[in-house]
């Protein structure tokens, strides 16, 4: 025969006494059921406050004023830095760019060779943008260039049959589906 085994609130939450043990039992509905605030003896080991010793701010770089000034610290002052590029080394980053990347052989394969450099010209801007749209134009009729994707069908209107009005009156509305 098994016995059934109930858990007793009394044993690990806090109960009133007294005048408030009176008090709940008269007005609660269910003066059995538990107060839900567990005993801290039993639950928290070592209880909050026990311990002697003092808790103190462990000493970093941050803490020492002669090694932290404030215009370090004032975020207000941090503005964002130049950065200058000139023409000419736009020049270069646009035509080693423009061409397709050199893709290495394999190290195992014969008659690898190594891809040499290509040889840094000095170009003006605008010579090096018309060089680039001469060797090759970005896009034409047959590459387009890439659409962001929508997750909609884009609507195309269509018309639609005119609503039922008298043929001779003025009727300027158009059905569109």
């Amino acid at each position: 025969m098994a016995t059934k085994r109930v858990a007793d609130h009394t044993l690990y939450h806090l109960s009133p006494k007294g005048f408030w043990k009176k008090f709940r039992d008269a007005v609660a509905v269910d003066p059995a059921i538990s107060s839900g605030l567990p005993l801290p003896a039993l639950n928290r080991q070592p209880p909050p406050g026990s311990r002697p010793e003092k808790y103190s701010t462990p000493a970093t770089k941050a803490s020492d004023p002669a090694q932290n000034p404030y215009w370090k610290r004032d975020v207000r002052r941090a503005y964002p830095q130049l950065s200058v590029v000139t023409q000419s080394e736009l020049s270069t980053l646009l035509i080693q760019h423009s061409g397709a990347p050199e893709v290495a052989a394999p190290s195992g394969s014969e008659g690898a060779s190594v891809p040499s450099a290509p040889v840094q010209q000095q170009l003006s801007l605008s010579e090096a943008i018309g060089t680039i749209n001469t060797a090759r134009k970005a896009y034409s009729t047959s590459t387009l260039p890439p659409t962001p994707p929508t997750p909609f069908k884009r609507w195309v209107p269509e018309r639609a049959p005119d609503a039922p009005h008298d043929p001779n009156a003025y009727f300027p509305m158009i059905l569109v589906k």
